[in-house]
């Protein structure tokens, strides 16, 4: 305790009092704007949603842990490649390291509520200046040598909440991370479902060039055969040798096309491409109905949704911060423990010292003028602030279309491959006739080859339509928000 031995420093401390306790009692009196969820225009339904009873309403919210939504699918293969990218993906790995950082951030701005302790120690060596001792101009000093070890203590307290409204947009900060980090884990998973498909829909294709090059081999066979025996023309047989070595080209084609789709899928997994390898495996018709739910719920779902909202938080609580800029700052410093002349008196009781109060600067601390810098700093939160709000509206509104366009794609898809499965089977049928009918020589070779390049192009467009159902069913999911609970 510190005993006041004169008047004139009670009479300081008495007037001084009344300023502290009035200052202390704005410590965490935030200046931020109170902060709410700006309204989003949100229609009562979506547009493409199909009247399909089997469409059912879904209830999720953003608190919901999101599923491994990707098991509807019901491939293990696809499970498994989910489960190494979880593991594996370097994107992942990136996006987990940034929202450490965001967390670190979170505990450096909350340190500013406690006192910051450190020691020290030193030497100096000194000679005053006569002057400073009130001595004659030419009189003599001694040099002196001080050794110090001491203490120091540090504290600021959260006058008018600028402390407070840091820790709050540092909180916010680290909630958007960790969103974005659920948008981005989405995103992968998304991407890996996607280019899992597209190398089964190559793999389909490779199996109809397979059986197309097997057909037109046994049919140049046979036409050679003929040749052979002088029964056609060699007109004939060159078109079929050409059909066949067109076949042949396209079928490569595909497997180049494979090829780099498996390195992608490789990447994903955070692989190189010579450690991956994914047997052939044609891709299997997909058809789920998906529950999409109301569009208000896009907004408590939606990671994406959720990272824009909580940077409209920072946004917010940074106004505040700016704000407190205009206000007195008030910094309680202090020292203590020894100084001797004497490094062997150094630890000794009687070098003991402290002193309280500011080092080298002013306890209370208020700026007069800045040139309009405090004002510029309130302008530019508010600017960001209102910067953020536009983009969670355009977040909210991409979001309703990605759902509206997955869903009109999948309405439209089905109709497709219902018409696509009518013309491959009247294209399968025109082929068996013509070649029936260039057996009994009332057609020529040219009405086989147009039938068969007829029926490789519906089986393709089959195929194509099949895939993209796939991928777009994978991406209703993620813009949906990824999992799902049905009532």
């Amino acid at each position: 305790m510190i005993h006041l031995s004169s008047t004139p420093a009670r009479s300081v401390l008495q007037h001084s009092l009344p300023l502290f306790m009035a200052l202390l009692s704005a410590t965490g009196c935030s200046l931020a704007p109170h902060y709410e969820r700006p309204a989003v225009a949100t229609p009562p339904a979506f547009k493409e949603l199909p009247a399909d009873p089997q469409w059912k309403t879904a209830a999720p919210t953003e608190s919901q842990a999101r599923g491994e939504w990707w098991t509807v699918f019901g491939d293990a293969q696809l499970n498994q490649l989910e489960a190494e990218a979880a593991a594996a993906n370097q994107d992942l790995q990136a996006g987990m390291a940034r929202l450490l950082q965001a967390r670190a951030q979170v505990q450096n701005a909350r340190a500013e509520y406690f006192p910051q302790l450190g020691v020290g120690t030193g030497v100096t060596r000194q000679r005053p200046s006569p002057a400073s001792l009130g001595l004659a101009p030419d009189a003599h000093t001694e040099v002196s040598t001080l050794w110090r070890a001491q203490g120091t203590v540090a504290y600021e307290p959260d006058l008018f909440g600028r402390i407070s409204s840091n820790v709050d947009a540092a909180t916010a900060t680290r909630e958007q991370s960790e969103a974005l980090f659920l948008s981005l884990k989405l995103t992968i998973q998304a991407d890996v479902a996607q280019n899992y498909f597209s190398l089964r829909e190559l793999d389909a294709m490779s199996s109809v060039y397979a059986d197309t090059l097997r057909l037109r081999e046994e049919t140049t066979r046979l036409i050679q055969h003929r040749f052979n025996e002088g029964d056609i023309s060699e007109l004939e047989l060159t078109q079929a040798q050409t059909e066949l070595a067109q076949a042949r080209n396209e079928s490569l084609g595909v497997a180049r096309q494979r090829a780099v789709a498996e390195h992608s899928l490789a990447i994903l997994l955070g692989k190189t491409p010579a450690e991956f390898n994914l047997p052939p495996s044609p891709l299997q018709p997909i058809n789920l109905q998906i529950p999409v739910g109301l569009p208000s719920t896009l907004l408590e779902r939606r990671p994406d949704i959720a990272a824009a909202e909580r940077s409209m938080a920072a946004a917010n609580a940074r106004i505040g911060a700016a704000r407190a800029a205009y206000f007195p700052r008030l910094n309680l410093t202090g020292g203590f423990g020894f100084e001797s002349a004497d490094l062997s008196d150094l630890f000794k009781w009687s070098s003991r010292t402290f002193v309280a109060g500011p080092l080298g600067s002013t306890a209370l601390s208020l700026p007069l003028f800045d040139g309009g810098a405090r004002r510029a700093g309130v302008d530019l939160a508010k600017g960001a602030y209102a910067e953020q709000v536009s983009n969670y509206r355009q977040t909210a509104l991409q979001a309703f279309r990605e759902v509206e366009d997955d869903l009109a794609q999948l309405r439209l898809l089905h109709s497709q491959i219902q018409t696509q499965s009518d013309a491959l089977a009247s294209a399968q049928r025109s082929a068996a006739l013509s070649k029936q009918q260039y057996r009994e020589g009332s057609v020529g070779y040219l009405n086989v080859m147009d039938a068969d390049r007829s029926v490789l192009l519906q089986q393709r467009s089959n195929i194509q339509l099949e895939a993209e159902r796939a991928r777009t069913t994978v991406d209703l999911i993620r813009a949906l928000g990824g999992s799902w609970k049905t009532e």
